[in-house]
């Protein structure tokens, strides 16, 4: 008799279909920029993509991952704030102020703390800092560069080749804008102590005062970083970074013409990512779906839950026209474990893929006794004789 109970209940599955509501089309919008990625990074839904995945020149940008391998080492305790590199001749000469690059103006033979060249490469993106720290880190500049490219693959950056510190020009210094966008990502979660040091809009050494190189950061309150670009090869680029109350956007541009085009560009795109769109829970963790009867449970139903958020970013108000389809089977039989996957909701937005999470029992239900399943089964019997 329980087996065919349980090819009755697979049979008339239960399927229930909640209309939440239905975005329309994102607007569509056009960039002057010849490579752009716009995210969501909460929910990683892609705002805006322009040869995301292709290879490009990252110039300075690619000094994100100079920072994050200072960030790594900084976290694991291998180094500290006030450890002291030297400025060697070598960092010196090809960072320096009279190769005509983004520089620290520092001297050679002096002694400068992690903190300071921290800055020096973020705020001031110096060029001879990102030498002094990775020949001071790793020994030379070719062995960071090894750790940096083990650091992008276990990062999955899938289209980032590094063969220096400091994005200085060379045909197989390569990074995708995915790449970027994900390695600010990683940035911003990884290391929120040390994040905000990308917000900083002026650094002095040497007493010099040199101004942070991201337009953003004084056109709009919400940004908050990250790194600029530029060589003849690149165009001007930007990897920025702007949070408007809980939502966060991430933005990767390049190959514009001016730095004046890139700083409009940069502002407009991210604009339009903040207003156009908006961040929406559909599920909320622990908070019950649907109720599924159980069969043979001391308690006929139990609740079907999600284990985390569920939002979604959809065009302002697409809210409407969502839909939730839930699919479990029907009854489930006892016992029921708290955390047990019980059931299935599909969301589907028009114009992106379906995405499926599971639900969990909210509680455990135990198999009623002996008598009690005698009782039940005979009652299920009688029920379908006269159904017939």
């Amino acid at each position: 008799m329980m087996k065919m109970m349980n090819k009755t209940a697979f049979a008339f599955g239960a399927l229930l279909c909640a209309s939440l509501m239905r975005p329309s089309s994102a607007f569509a919008i056009e960039t002057a920029a010849k490579q752009a990625f716009l995210i969501d990074f909460d929910t990683k839904t892609v705002l805006f993509e322009k040869q995301a995945d292709k290879p490009m020149p990252p110039a300075s940008m690619s000094k994100l991952m100079t920072a994050y391998v200072l960030f790594d080492h900084l976290q694991n305790g291998s180094l500290d704030l006030d450890d002291e590199f030297r400025v060697s001749r070598n960092a010196w000469k090809k960072g320096g102020a009279k190769t005509g690059s983004s520089t620290m103006f520092l001297k050679e033979g002096q002694h400068v703390k992690v903190r300071d060249l921290l800055r020096g490469i973020i705020v001031q993106s110096g060029n001879d800092a990102c030498i002094v720290a990775a020949e001071g880190l790793a020994g030379s500049e070719e062995d960071f560069v090894a750790l940096e490219n083990a650091k992008a693959k276990e990062l999955g950056l899938t289209n980032t080749h590094l063969v220096n510190p400091t994005g200085w020009p060379d045909k197989k210094h390569l990074m995708s804008p995915r790449d970027l966008a994900t390695l600010a990502d990683r940035l911003i979660r990884d290391f929120p102590e040390y994040y905000p040091i990308y917000s900083e809009k002026e650094f002095t050494y040497n007493k010099i005062k040199q101004g942070n190189r991201n337009p953003l950061l004084y056109l709009m309150p919400e940004a908050d970083g990250l790194k600029t670009g530029h060589t003849s090869a690149s165009g001007y680029g930007l990897v920025a970074s702007a949070k408007r109350k809980d939502r966060r956007l991430i933005l990767v541009i390049n190959g514009l013409k001016s730095m004046k085009e890139r700083s409009n560009e940069a502002e407009r795109l991210m604009r339009w990512g903040l207003r156009e769109f908006s961040n929406y829970k559909v599920l909320e963790k622990g908070v019950k779906v649907v109720s599924v009867p159980v069969w043979l449970g001391v308690s006929r139903r139990v609740a079907a839950v999600p284990d985390e958020n569920v939002v979604l970013t959809l065009k302002a108000g697409g809210q409407k026209n969502l839909k939730v389809v839930v699919r479990y089977d029907s009854p489930l039989k006892a016992p029921v474990k708290k955390g047990q996957v019980i059931a299935t909701a599909q969301i589907v937005v028009p114009d992106q893929e379906p995405r499926e999470i599971n639900l969990y029992a909210d509680r455990d239900v135990a198999k009623v006794g002996f008598f009690e399943r005698i009782k039940q089964i005979v009652k299920y019997l009688l029920l379908s004789r006269k159904a017939l």
